[in-house]
């Protein structure tokens, strides 16, 4: 693997790290190494890459919010997208929006520019490139309700345009292909009026600030909400509340945030949140979901 990308790279602007401490890039601050990591320049250079990595395996990593990798590592390419992934351009029907910019940028950006509805991205950890992926949303709204589409580039280094009816976006889901990396979003809009847009981004951090624990190292929400009903009500609901595993434990704040107190593992997040699924499928007959993306050995 190492002599594939030292061949390939030698020509590149991207950078590649080796045995990679992927802990530094996720918001848990736990987690194993990487064989490879890779801070990607361009779409250019990532379609470069791919059509010459051989089959080694890859993930994607946008801001971290939401990707745990497992104490034993990654035996692959863990890839971030660099600054040149990392714009925003209004034209006159659309936002084109890079896949590296933080939703809270975007909607950041709308203000600016008197956009309206964009108000929930301000109330998502992450990534565009991950808000579309997962169709994230809170507070009403998802990513679905303005997207128009997407540019990705495949396992191969194609590049594809794909219009939002071909994701079939559902509830924290898409079909896209895990090993389709998304390089950018053009999401439709409105105009509105600023101060009401300013009003609704201040809610929005208020109710934040008043029911999420935001300081601490903890990825957002741990489970997808089960249909009709709220994960942190059932955790809370199954006596989960403040439950710990070493260092990690059940917010008393929120109950679907786990929180690395100290020096908490990959391992101890994954047992924790196992122990908190069954719980609530002994109590309530409902399975949760993790919304987390777990990787690695």
């Amino acid at each position: 693997m190492k002599k594939i990308i030292l061949k390939i790279s030698k020509d590149l602007k991207s950078k590649f790290y080796f045995d990679y401490d992927t802990s530094k890039n996720v918001w848990f601050r736990a987690g194993g190494k990487a064989s490879i990591f890779c801070l990607v320049y361009d779409a250019n250079e990532l379609s470069f890459i791919l059509k010459n990595i051989e089959g080694i395996p890859y993930e994607i990593i946008g801001a971290g919010s939401n990707i745990l990798v497992r104490d034993g590592g990654y035996d692959g390419i863990i890839f971030k997208l660099g600054k040149n992934f990392n714009n925003i351009v209004l034209h006159e029907n659309f936002i084109q929006v890079g896949a590296s910019i933080l939703d809270i940028n975007l909607s950041k950006f709308a203000e600016i520019n008197n956009i309206k509805n964009f108000e929930f991205f301000s109330g998502i950890p992450g990534s565009v490139g991950g808000a579309v992926k997962m169709n994230a949303g809170c507070f009403g709204f998802e990513t679905n309700d303005f997207l128009k589409e997407i540019k990705t580039i495949n396992s191969k280094g194609e590049f594809c345009f794909l219009s939002k009816d071909k994701l079939k976006l559902t509830y924290r889901n898409s079909n896209l292909p895990d090993r389709n990396i998304i390089v950018s979003a053009n999401f439709n809009y409105s105009l509105g009026d600023k101060n009401e847009i300013q009003y609704k981004i201040n809610q929005i951090k208020i109710m934040r600030q008043n029911s999420q624990p935001l300081k601490s190292k903890t990825s957002g929400s741990t489970f997808k909400n089960p249909k009709n009903n709220f994960a942190a009500k059932l955790i809370e609901m199954s006596g989960c509340k403040g439950l710990s595993v070493g260092d990690i434990f059940v917010s008393l704040k929120h109950a679907n945030f786990l929180i690395n107190s100290n020096k908490g593992t990959s391992s101890q997040i994954e047992e924790l949140g196992n122990i908190i699924i069954d719980k609530v499928y002994k109590k309530f007959n409902t399975k949760l979901e993790w919304e987390i993306k777990i990787i690695g050995n």
